[in-house]
């Protein structure tokens, strides 16, 4: 879906010449088609952009929920070239093949299927959520981990299981046979499919199991036979690169995987001795789906003023807190985004480098060597910087060298493992950092959590007593008339009744108030009175303002926010 349907939109005056030059650089970068970008900016509704589309073209429109499809027909066409130009196959009547497309003017599309099938085509307009949606459903054996396994004979090479004497060749050899580099490039592809943020791969003493990460949850997803456990194991540590004999130490690597549709996807990979073999887990690194837009990543109004406002200071501290996958990463990109200009020189210390950001001079730890936080820090000092982020403050030397930094007109980004703003200040305190460079150094805290979105295409109302509403936080009064919200579950989110997440913020500026409580010895439960006290909404707060939203849950809002 390119230039065509681009200057459709426009003489039909749905999008601007902006938006439209906008869309087609996000195409560039992401691989997806131009209408789905412009979907996704929201910028026009698939509806309006298949209506267009209907009357240009002169193509019916429909709806794929409403249709039975035949196993066979589908069969005619194979899964890379359906997937390829966005089409399924709806019904055969002598030499006429009638399909379901999302851009009817894809002349190669139609010219594919043509000579593959040896029919004449017929065109049917589908919306393309739809069709994607049908496709994950009616392909769905084609990642099909029971056909993959099927193949790999009792006969295969089997890897000897003692850690201590193995075969260097019959560990190769494995690696290279077809089911198991199968089986790997479907559990890499299926997580994408997914919309997976981390893969376990598991060996236990009997058990050998694969999970994945959605949405913050883990939910298992395979159990391969055990006598792949190694040869699994190898294939992956040859993608990433890494030492298949050495099976004593932590190894981290990194895989670069080049999808059909032009999209790239990176795995972050790392590899941990255990008891029954090594444990890896792939963190994937989707840079297509990284929003740097900070007006989109759900803070309130005056949370996002706050923030703003603390990050256009020319120099001083902003932390960001929470636990390991609560989006820090992301918020602080979203802050160097906004930063980003030529007039500035911002350097990160980053471990690791996650995404790769134009204009941002990045780089690596290796602790290995001595470069650690406090090193880049002090390097990063005599290289004419305006920003500075460092990656993470675990040690006094780090924060010290930091908070002088901050002092001395740099501004500078950093976050910290701590359960919620206020305990920050206590954190830095406890490393041995003076009070008063604690409260004349901080702009702002920012503690954050990512709470499951409810499914939109199986959302609910439901009933629950106002007592339990009560007791998480919402006046009697709102609770007897507040419209609750859940997922009963369907295909679309796999049965969980959740897809995507929200974040959840608690944004404290560094008032004069708060500074005097610090320089004067109080404590963290003090200092989160006082916050409160000053207008800081807690994350509790900010779970319960997305749940009267109808966005979340009564359990997420429990599970990740303490009362």
């Amino acid at each position: 879906m390119g230039s065509r349907v681009g200057e459709l939109l426009l003489r039909t005056q749905l999008i601007t010449e902006e938006q439209l030059v906008e869309a087609t650089q996000k195409q560039e970068s992401s691989g997806t088609s131009l209408g789905s970008c412009l979907v996704e900016m929201g910028c026009v509704s698939e509806d309006d952009l298949t209506q267009v589309m209907s009357q240009q073209y002169g193509v019916p429109i429909i709806e794929l929920d409403s249709i039975s499809f035949d196993d066979d027909l589908i069969k005619l066409l194979p899964y890379n070239l359906a997937v390829k130009h966005g089409v399924i196959p709806l019904s055969k009547d002598g030499k006429a093949l009638t399909i379901a497309m999302v851009d009817p003017s894809n002349i190669v599309a139609l010219n594919d299927i043509k000579f593959i099938t040896g029919l004449d085509i017929q065109v049917a307009l589908a919306r393309e959520s739809e069709l994607k949606h049908q496709q994950e459903l009616l392909y769905e054996d084609q990642v099909s981990y029971e056909n993959i396994l099927d193949e790999y004979e009792d006969e295969d090479v089997e890897v000897v299981e003692n850690t201590d004497e193995f075969n260097i060749g019959d560990l190769e050899k494995a690696t290279e046979d077809a089911p198991v580099v199968k089986l790997v490039n479907a559990i890499l592809t299926d997580a994408i499919r997914k919309n997976a943020s981390d893969i376990h791969i598991e060996p236990y003493e009997k058990a050998f199991r694969v999970r994945f990460r959605i949405d913050g949850v883990l939910y298992e997803i395979m159990k391969p036979p055990m006598k792949l456990k190694n040869a699994i194991t190898s294939r992956i540590k040859i993608m990433a690169e890494l030492d298949i004999a050495e099976r004593r130490l932590p190894q981290d690597g990194r895989i670069k995987l080049k999808l059909g549709n032009k999209k790239e996807m990176d795995y972050r990979v790392n590899v941990l001795p255990t008891l029954f073999g090594e444990k890896v887990v792939l963190r994937l690194l989707d840079k297509s789906n990284l929003q740097l837009d900070m007006t989109k990543l759900g803070f309130e109004p005056s949370q996002l003023a706050d923030f703003q406002e603390a990050i256009s200071n020319p120099y001083g501290m902003v932390l960001v807190t929470g636990p390991t996958g609560s989006g820090k990463t992301t918020t602080l990109y979203s802050a160097l985004a906004e930063l980003n200009k030529t007039t500035t020189n911002i350097s990160t210390a980053e471990d690791p480098v996650e995404f790769n950001l134009m204009g941002i001079n990045q780089t690596q730890m290796h602790d290995d060597i001595g470069y650690n936080f406090a090193a880049a820090l002090r390097a990063f000092l005599r290289q004419d910087p305006d920003v500075i982020m460092v990656g993470e403050i675990r040690d006094y030397e780090t924060a010290e060298i930091a908070i002088k930094a901050s002092l001395t007109g740099h501004l500078v980004l950093s976050t910290l493992h701590t359960n919620d703003a206020p305990s920050t200040i206590g954190r830095l305190l406890n490393m041995g950092v003076e009070p008063f460079l604690v409260a004349s150094s901080i702009n702002l805290i920012l503690a954050q959590r990512l709470a499951r979105r409810i499914c939109e295409n199986c959302k609910e109302e439901v009933e629950l007593n106002p007592e339990v509403l009560v007791d998480i936080g919402i006046p009697a009064a709102e609770a007897r008339h507040m419209k609750l919200y859940e997922g009963k579950g369907c295909d679309k989110c796999s049965n969980t009744g959740y897809k995507g997440r929200i974040a959840l913020y608690e944004v404290m500026p560094m008032k004069d108030e708060l500074r005097e409580f610090i320089l004067n010895g109080a404590s963290t439960t003090d200092i989160k009175r006082e916050a409160a006290r000053i207008g800081m909404m807690s994350l509790r707060g900010s779970g319960l303002a997305r749940l009267k939203d109808g966005i979340t849950t009564v359990e997420e809002v429990l599970r990740v926010t303490a009362s």
